[in-house]
């Protein structure tokens, strides 16, 4: 095995995604945050933290193994070309300066939670920023790493089950929040999609972050359907692929599949209905071990990252005009 120097990786924000959801699961499953992943490949070195809650500051630095730890950017000596990494997972408003700050330090690429920003102008002024300052920028569009959907893009591009009908989603907790990552995934499937109308906006995450209903067309004229939940009542993130086959049903947020075929009725002689079908489960969970591997690719071999400022930008582009073409139920 060559000698590999690793990647020196800091952490700002030091919340749930950053590192808290891992720290309960079992040492064998895949870790689903920021620190877990880069803390278990060998690649890369947990080399510092920013967190402006001390008591959060210390029981991350603490579990983690992180040697410095600073409040802010602004209490932290010059640093300049000690890390490779730079991961953004504060608060969506701080993405934008924390960004700016991150460039200041010359990383070679800045790994950012999304939304990026809460509109599409800022989100288009960091992925510049970063294009000209020549350091790569990644988008935890986390979907775009998950094997299952690397799997029905080719199911899909290949008709393996015949051509595909129509495509029906339902999802809650915001637009940008949750929305954004169903329509990044659409984006990844279908290359753009384009809005037809939208619906009344629900009011189940934060004021101006409504959950909006929208039907969709991709360029080939695919019918897209976006149904919303109430995020009050339980979680949903799901969407359906009407193949003439059969469907395939991403379910739990893509932890579980449904697949169900074709047969002839038994009860309408002529008739074809659907079988109850399979349940297997997802490859979710190891989008964010993807991820990072992506991350390394990107940063010695070149290779092109799945999720960048250019893809976030996109999906966000059409999140606004969804936001805008609801605007008429709302006033």
């Amino acid at each position: 095995i060559m000698n590999i120097n690793p990647l020196k990786v800091l952490i700002v924000g030091c919340g749930n995604i950053a590192g808290k959801f891992d720290e309960s699961i079992a040492p064998n499953d895949f870790p689903m945050t920021h620190a877990g992943a880069f803390f278990r490949d060998k690649r890369f070195n947990l080399a510092g933290c920013i967190e402006p809650n001390s008591d959060r500051r210390k029981e991350f630095s603490q579990k983690w193994n992180v040697l410095k730890s600073f409040e802010s950017f602004i209490k932290m000596p010059n640093l300049e070309g000690e890390f490779d990494i730079i991961s953004i997972c504060s608060p969506t408003a701080c993405h934008g300066d924390d960004v700016k700050n991150a460039l200041s330090l010359k990383p070679k690429l800045i790994f950012c939670e999304k939304p990026v920003t809460i509109s599409a102008d800022q989100t288009k002024k960091i992925s510049d920023m970063c294009q000209d300052a020549g350091v790569l920028l990644c988008i935890n569009y986390s979907r775009r790493w998950d094997p299952d959907i690397h799997k029905l893009k080719s199911i899909i591009e290949n008709k393996l089950l015949g051509k595909l009908r129509s495509v029906s989603g339902v999802y809650n907790k915001g637009l940008l929040n949750n929305g954004s990552h169903m329509i990044d995934l659409l984006n990844f499937l279908f290359g753009k999609v384009d809005i037809v109308k939208t619906g009344k906006s629900i009011k189940d995450y934060s004021e101006n972050d409504p959950s909006v209903p929208v039907w969709l067309i991709d360029k080939n004229g695919l019918q897209i359907n976006l149904s919303c939940g109430n995020a009050n009542d339980f979680s949903i993130f799901e969407i359906q692929f009407i193949f003439e086959a059969g469907i395939l049903t991403m379910e739990d947020g893509g932890l579980s599949w449904r697949e169900r075929n074709v047969i002839p009725s038994t009860i309408y002689n002529g008739f074809n209905i659907l079988n109850d079908g399979i349940y297997r489960d997802g490859r979710y969970n190891q989008s964010m071990t993807l991820a990072i591997n992506n991350i390394w690719d990107a940063i010695n071999n070149n290779t092109k990252l799945f999720s960048d400022g250019n893809s976030a930008l996109e999906s966000h582009v059409i999140c606004d005009k969804i936001f805008y073409n609801s605007r008429r139920f709302n006033d």
